[in-house]
């Protein structure tokens, strides 16, 4: 029986890095995805995970040494048709997709004032529309082969996540909100014949060491976890075969696996050992969902629209 395949985009170094190798160290067919490529040698490797010498050759690279199955393909995620093709690509070449991780990132936090208008462009183009397209690409891949699963790196909705860096926010949000609205697909998909795939979000209840927490607070690490943790979360989430008690929800990464795996001892995650690292999220999210979560009305579908207008 063949490996399960897995794209992780955003992979090149920090925490896409590490779920790409985590993956790998698990028996999944792993396609390393982002920008950044490298032809060149490098002087000593492998090469420190949050540098810029950290790409999808030398993460691919990494993961062959210690035995697993990798793949280097690059991808520019703010071009649909890029993105397009590391899909075609990868369903040619490995025969098929069980599962995308999407974890690439664009971020810039300031006041809406702050924000020009050429940084908000480039966080929907990274974060939105490159989500966006990846969806629209693999998606008739996992309907045919009736399963798939979608982990996106984003945030649960919440008050306070937009204060200081409204800008940055809204593109998460889309993020997640696109997460949402796929469940729904996804469910009604189920009903029609029944696809056995499941969709979620994920985001780290601490800081972590990666290119965010290097943008916010270059060189300071104490109070940070190993993406490790984070890592070891998706695979729980990949990994756990009733879709159901993870499709259609924004985690937090100790949260996922403290309710749903058993974890309750985090303090091996640490960076420095000995400290207890401050959660920054939320204990308690709110929860979006209405009384009439399931009145639909008359649902309207514009595609059907435009069809029945153009027989006119």
């Amino acid at each position: 029986m063949s490996s399960p395949v897995v794209i992780v985009i955003g992979a090149s170094r920090g925490i896409g890095r590490q779920i790409a190798l985590t993956l790998a160290r698990n028996g999944y067919t792993v396609v390393v995805s982002a920008k950044s490529s490298s032809t060149e040698p490098l002087k000593s490797f492998p090469p420190d995970p949050n540098s810029s010498e950290s790409t999808i050759d030398t993460v691919a690279q990494e993961i062959k040494q210690a035995g697993g199955k990798a793949f280097a393909k690059q991808a520019n995620v703010r071009d649909p048709k890029s993105v397009d093709e590391l899909i075609q690509w990868t369903i040619k070449t490995l025969g098929h997709i069980d599962a995308v991780v999407y974890n690439p990132g664009a971020i810039f936090w300031a006041s809406v004032m702050e924000t020009p208008i050429k940084r908000y462009q480039l966080m929907h183009e990274v974060n939105t529309l490159g989500l966006y397209a990846t969806v629209q690409s693999v998606l008739p891949h996992f309907y045919s082969r009736n399963t798939g699963r979608l982990v996106i790196v984003s945030p649960p909705i919440y008050s306070r996540f937009p204060r200081g860096k409204a800008a940055y926010a809204m593109t998460k949000y889309a993020m997640t909100t696109l997460m949402i609205g796929l469940y729904h697909d996804f469910k009604r998909q189920k009903a029609a014949t029944g696809f056995d795939g499941g969709v979620c979000s994920i985001w780290p209840a601490t800081g972590i060491v990666s290119a965010a927490t290097e943008f916010n607070a270059p060189g300071s690490k104490p109070e940070l976890r190993k993406p490790d943790i984070f890592a070891d979360a998706i695979l729980a989430i990949l990994t756990e075969w009733d879709v159901s008690k993870f499709s259609g929800k924004a985690w937090l990464d100790e949260d996922f696996l403290r309710e749903l795996k058993g974890v309750t001892d985090f303090a091996g995650y640490a960076v420095t050992p000995g400290v207890k690292v401050r959660r920054i999220m939320p204990k308690k999210l709110p929860s979006l969902e209405v009384e009439e979560e399931d009145d639909e009305g008359d649902r309207i579908n514009s595609l059907s629209l435009q069809k029945e207008r153009a027989k006119l």
